[in-house]
C-alpha cells in the first residue's frame, strides 16, 4: 500500500468526487451512494494488480480501529437527530426489534454457520452476533432527517434508534465466541460457571454501565454547550461532536462497558436537552458530514478488498450464496415480523422496518475485533471473512435498490 500511496490518494479522491456529485448526477435513479462507491472500489481492486493485496487476516488491527471511527461518529450522528421523545409506546417497536429480532438472528446463523460450513462453536456465534445488528452507518440514508426537521415516521425512527442501540447489544454475544473460542482453544470446556460469569459482566454490568455512562456525559456535556455563558459565545460543533463522542467512549471503555451504547445514549441524552435549539442541526451536519467522509473511505477500501479476492480466484461456494440471501430476505425480515406483531401499526411499515436491516461497517469492525483476539483458526477466520463480506455485499445492493420504495410504501404518519 505505500509504495502506491499516491495513488491511493487519487482514487479516494475520485469516490469523494462520486460523494459530492451524487446527489445531481443520481437523484433520479434507485442507484445509492455506497452502491457506487463500493463498485469503483471492486474495479480497482480488481484491476489495479500492482496494489499490494488487502489481505484481511494479516491487517486485522486496521480495520479494527478504521471502522471502530466510522461507527462511532455515526452512532453520535444518530442520537443527535432523533426528535422523538423517551416513552414505551413509541420506542416499543426498537426494543421488540432489539429483544427478539436480533436474538432469532444470531440463534439462526449461528446454526447455519456450524451446520452449513461447518464452523467450530465459537466461530459460528460469532458469524451470527456480527451479522445480526443493522448498521449505522450505511442505514442512515433510511433513517430520520436532521433535528427539527419535522416528525419522524415509524419505519425511520425505528430503524434509527434499532441501528444506535444494536451495535452495542451486540457486543455481548461478540465476547461470548471469544470465551467460547478461549476455552475450546486452550483444551477446557465452557462449563455453567463460564456462562454465568459472562451474563453478570458482559452482558448486566457492561449495559448497564453503559447507559449509566451515557446519559451522565450527555447530561454534563450539555449543561456546559448550553450553560448561560457558553451562550455569549459560539462553541465549536466540530469540538463538542468529539468531545462527545471520546469522553462518552472512553469513560465507559475505562470502566468495562460498552462504549458503543455509552456514545448513542449520551448524544440522545444531549439532544433531549434543549431540545428544541438549532445549536443541534449544526452538531448534525458536523457528524453527517464526518460519517460520509469515512464512510467513503471504509466502502472503496473494502470493494478494493473484494475485487483483488475475485482476481485471486477466492472460492466461493453456492452455500455462501445460499445463506446469504437466506438471511438477508427470510431471517431478518421473518424476525422483525415476528417481533412487531400485535402491535397496532399497518402491514406495511411492519415488512419495511423487517426488510430494511442493512449489514455495513459495523460487522467489518465486530469481525476484526474478535479475530484480533487470537482464539480463532485461520480456516474459521477466511469463512468468516468471506461469508460477512458477501452478506454486506449484498445487502448494500439488495437494501440500496429497494429501500426507496418501501419507505414509500408506508403511510406518512409521524409522531
Amino acid at each position: 500500500m505505500i509504495e502506491n500511496y499516491s495513488l491511493f490518494l487519487l482514487v479516494c479522491g475520485i469516490a469523494f468526487v462520486f460523494g459530492a456529485l451524487f446527489p445531481i448526477l443520481f437523484k433520479r435513479t434507485p442507484i445509492s451512494l455506497p452502491m457506487l462507491q463500493l463498485s469503483f472500489g471492486l474495479l480497482m481492486g480488481y484491476f489495479w494488480t500492482s496494489l499490494s493485496f488487502l489481505n484481511p487476516l494479516d491487517n486485522g488491527l486496521i480495520i479494527e480501529k478504521l471502522t471502530e471511527i466510522v461507527v462511532l461518529v455515526s452512532l453520535v450522528g444518530a442520537g443527535i437527530k432523533i426528535d422523538t421523545e423517551l416513552s414505551w409506546r413509541l420506542w416499543r417497536p426498537t426494543m421488540r426489534l432489539l429483544l427478539i429480532t436480533m436474538p432469532i438472528g444470531i440463534f439462526a446463523m449461528a446454526v447455519l454457520g456450524y451446520y452449513a460450513f461447518g464452523m467450530t462453536i465459537g466461530a459460528a456465534i460469532l458469524l451470527g452476533a456480527v451479522l445480526a445488528p443493522t448498521d449505522p452507518v450505511l442505514a442512515s440514508s433510511i433513517q430520520v432527517g436532521p433535528p427539527n426537521t419535522g416528525g419522524e415516521d415509524t419505519p425511520r425512527f425505528t430503524l434509527t434508534s434499532e441501528a444506535g442501540l444494536n451495535d452495542g447489544l451486540a457486543f455481548p454475544f461478540v465476547y461470548l465466541a471469544i470465551k467460547i473460542a478461549e476455552a475450546y482453544s486452550e483444551g477446557q470446556r465452557f462449563t455453567g460457571e463460564m456462562l454465568w460469569s459472562w451474563f453478570t459482566h458482559d452482558v448486566l454490568w457492561k449495559i448497564g454501565a453503559g447507559l449509566l455512562v451515557g446519559i451522565v456525559v450527555g447530561k454534563v456535556m450539555a449543561k456546559l454547550v448550553f450553560s448561560k455563558y457558553s451562550r455569549e459565545t459560539t462553541m465549536s460543533q466540530g469540538y463538542v461532536v468529539i468531545a462527545l463522542t471520546l469522553v462518552a467512549y472512553g469513560l465507559a471503555e475505562y470502566v468495562h462497558s460498552y462504549g458503543f451504547i455509552a456514545v448513542f445514549v449520551a448524544a440522545f441524552a444531549f439532544r433531549r436537552s434543549e431540545s428544541e435549539h438549532t445549536y443541534h442541526h449544526k452538531l448534525h451536519d458536523f457528524a453527517a458530514q464526518s460519517e460520509g467522509l469515512l464512510m467513503s473511505l471504509v466502502l472503496v477500501i473494502f470493494g478494493m478488498f473484494l475485487g483483488q479476492g475475485l482476481q485471486a480466484g477466492v472460492e466461493l461456494t453456492w452455500r455462501v450464496y445460499i445463506v446469504s440471501f437466506t438471511f438477508l430476505l427470510l431471517i431478518r425480515p421473518l424476525g422483525g415480523f415476528i417481533a412487531l406483531s400485535g402491535l397496532n401499526l399497518p402491514r406495511t411499515e411492519k415488512y419495511a422496518i423487517s426488510a430494511l436491516g442493512i449489514r455495513g461497517i459495523g460487522t467489518l469492525y465486530y469481525l476484526s475485533y474478535a479475530l484480533n483476539q487470537g482464539f480463532f483458526n485461520d480456516e474459521d477466520a477466511l469463512k468468516l471473512w468471506i461469508v460477512c463480506s458477501i452478506v454486506i455485499l449484498s445487502s448494500i445492493f439488495i437494501h440500496g435498490l429497494t429501500a426507496k420504495q418501501l419507505l414509500k410504501m408506508t403511510p406518512k404518519k409521524t409522531y
